[in-house]
């Protein structure tokens, strides 16, 4: 039985020196896991990449591709510059392992256009979520990436919660409200600015937690996989949001997958903001 799925790219980020595995479907996965889930991930990737010692105690279903999606961030003063240097092959349902469609949570996480948005259709009982910066990006020749304009009615009613950074939209907040006229839940992150929640007619901006920011990269990630296992829990939404911007803030403090939150730092954001009995909860 899985409790989480995760859908998307395993992709290589470059660094000044070689390259680490990212994506995604990295950082959440790793986040959920270390949350007490049991997690699976479907991709699309090179035969050569080596990533399963980065992911242990995840069941990982790679589509054959004749390329692995290789990313470059370029930071300067806060703001990123992002470059596609390659892309593996689209996701098709067929690599979804039928066993895995009972997922309780089940998490579209693209990065480049890798899958169709009716993907969501193959879910039925699941609490379903898309962060869709990978469908809101688009690159040149060169590989430099902008936002690209993406019609939200293209997601499935099935979808429940959708999350996506104001750097995702170009800065546009109309999406956002476009998006919160379709969907239960959507949330909008901003970096050290926090995040925008909307749920059902209602919205609350959540302060994000004061940090030394070494490298953001993945914490959108983070935070969503954060999000999604504790509304799971709850079914409370603005406790949840607390709960992810607590995790987010940990995880800008250190680089690469060094940025998955310690199953110590998730109870103590767990005891801070979900529930009083917390020092109970059993976190694996």
């Amino acid at each position: 039985m899985i409790d989480y799925l995760v859908i998307g790219y395993i992709c290589k980020d470059l660094l000044p020196k070689g390259y680490s595995i990212g994506g995604t479907v990295a950082y959440s996965a790793l986040t959920a896991g270390n949350l007490g889930q049991r997690v699976a991930i479907v991709t699309s990737a090179a035969p050569d990449l080596d990533f399963q010692s980065k992911l242990r105690g995840i069941q990982v279903h790679v589509q054959d591709s004749p390329a692995t999606t290789t990313f470059e961030n370029l930071y300067f003063q806060g703001a990123r510059q992002q470059f596609l240097r390659n892309v593996a092959a689209r996701i098709h349902a067929e690599a979804i392992p039928p066993a895995w469609r009972q997922a309780s949570i089940v998490h579209l996480g693209p990065l480049a256009q890798e899958m169709d948005e009716s993907l969501a259709n193959f879910f039925s009982d699941a609490l379903l979520a898309a962060t869709p910066q990978g469908w809101m990006r688009q690159w040149d020749e060169a590989g430099r990436v902008r936002p690209k304009q993406w019609d939200e009615r293209a997601l499935p009613d099935s979808v429940q919660v959708v999350i996506f950074s104001k750097e995702d939209i170009g800065g546009d907040e109309s999406r956002f409200e476009a998006c919160a006229r379709r969907f239960k839940i959507v949330i909008m992150t901003d970096g050290r600015h926090g995040a925008t929640v909307a749920c059902e007619g209602e919205v609350r901006h959540f302060p994000a937690h004061p940090t030394v920011e070494i490298d953001p990269t993945g914490a959108g990630d983070i935070f969503a996989a954060a999000f999604l296992v504790a509304f799971r829990e709850t079914g409370d939404p603005w406790r949840s949001a607390c709960f992810a911007n607590c995790v987010g803030a940990a995880s800008v403090t250190r680089s690469g997958l060094a940025a998955i939150p310690t199953p110590h730092e998730l109870l103590q954001c767990r005891v801070t903001h979900l529930c009083d009995d917390a020092r109970r909860h059993s976190v694996q």
